[in-house]
């Protein structure tokens, strides 16, 4: 007999996904867009741990019958067998108890969307931006790594190579709850090409990964924006300095100022432009759920506090440490070549234990 509240919880989650998939079908919600995607949003994020319920039922069914039928089985082949399941099922059902306990947690809504990634040359000069490109230049290999999208909003060319600035867009499924770790000052340790007697310095780039605000997630009113143009400036061809195709936008109610250069399309440059301005009025809400929840998690502190020094990349021991998990590579080259996963797999199994706790399961 089956006697678990586990199940019970599941119970509950079957039944609120049956009620969510018939209200998507029916027409009053499906002329609604806000409204469908939002129960939408709502299905999706429970399929996984219904589908899980699923399996774990079937798993404790599956042990009950293999209990009794031990009780009651006298032929000793077919009572190793049973044994042999049973071994496996204990073996099992621990493992998966605790995937549905993280996935009871509720997650950061913010997880499934995409990502407006800035990079920033910190302090070290030229060699700080030549590092904020190496690091754009990680990034956009993971991106491939991953199927994903980026698409540059703005830059500002270092000197002797690099950026001093670099904001992208990164679009693909769940992009911000993978990039979030990356939110921080990343510091590099090597001899700058402009190093003359081969002495190691220190630079480094701060990097902020923002979710991207869709349009339902805040109410802009464009009468409190104000748009200028002004010339594209760098790459970008015979257009570049001669049209007014660059965007700037205002928004007078926070003071936040984006701007949108590198389509040749002056209402290309517009959209880009406004979403990165939604996002960024959404980030100052987000921006306390961030500070409320860094005290508690050394893994996002990074997010709550920009300034905090999270990861270091030493040349001359081909060496990369996380210092938030206190996990290090040697394997420098390969992880600039976009090969980060591994380092952010360790980062999730640290805040899901993390989450864990504060959960109290």
């Amino acid at each position: 007999m089956i006697d678990n509240s586990l199940l019970s919880k599941l119970s509950g989650i079957k039944e609120k996904f049956e009620s969510l998939s018939q209200q998507l079908s029916e027409p009053s919600v499906m002329s609604d867009m806000k409204k469908y995607v939002s129960l939408n949003k709502e299905y999706r994020e429970l399929e996984p741990l219904v589908e899980a319920g699923e399996k774990y039922k079937q798993m404790m069914g599956n042990l009950d019958s293999v209990k009794e039928m031990l009780m009651v089985e006298k032929d000793e082949e077919m009572r190793e067998m049973a044994k042999e399941e049973l071994a496996m099922l204990e073996g099992q059902i621990p493992i998966i108890e605790e995937e549905i306990k993280l996935l009871l947690i509720p997650a950061d809504p913010q997880d499934t969307k995409n990502a407006i990634l800035e990079i920033r040359a910190g302090a070290g000069g030229d060699e700080a931006s030549i590092f904020a490109g190496d690091l754009f230049r990680m990034y956009s290999k993971f991106a491939e790594r991953k199927g994903w999208k980026l698409e540059i909003n703005s830059q500002s060319e270092g000197t002797s190579g690099g950026f001093k600035e670099l904001i992208c867009k990164v679009s693909g499924n769940g992009v911000y709850g993978v990039l979030k770790y990356e939110s921080g000052v990343h510091r590099v340790q090597r001899v700058p090409q402009t190093e003359t007697q081969g002495r190691v310095h220190t630079s480094a780039a701060s990097i902020a990964v923002l979710p991207e605000a869709d349009e339902f997630d805040i109410e802009l009113n464009i009468s409190d924006v104000r748009k200028d143009t002004f010339c594209s400036s760098g790459p970008g061809g015979q257009s570049v300095n001669t049209t007014y195709s660059a965007i700037r936008l205002t928004h007078a109610p926070t003071g936040i100022v984006v701007q949108c250069q590198d389509e040749k399309s002056q209402i290309k440059n517009y959209e880009k432009a406004l979403a990165e301005l939604r996002t960024r009025i959404y980030n100052l809400e987000y921006e306390k759920y961030l500070n409320e929840i860094s005290a508690k998690r050394k893994t996002m502190v990074s997010s709550g506090d920009r300034s905090a020094k999270i990861r270091t990349y030493n040349y001359p021991q081909s060496r990369v440490t996380d210092h938030r998990v206190n996990y290090t590579m040697y394997n420098l080259p390969v992880f600039l070549d976009g090969a980060i996963q591994e380092l952010i797999d360790q980062l999730q199994i640290a805040e899901n234990a993390e989450r864990l706790k504060e959960s109290g399961q």
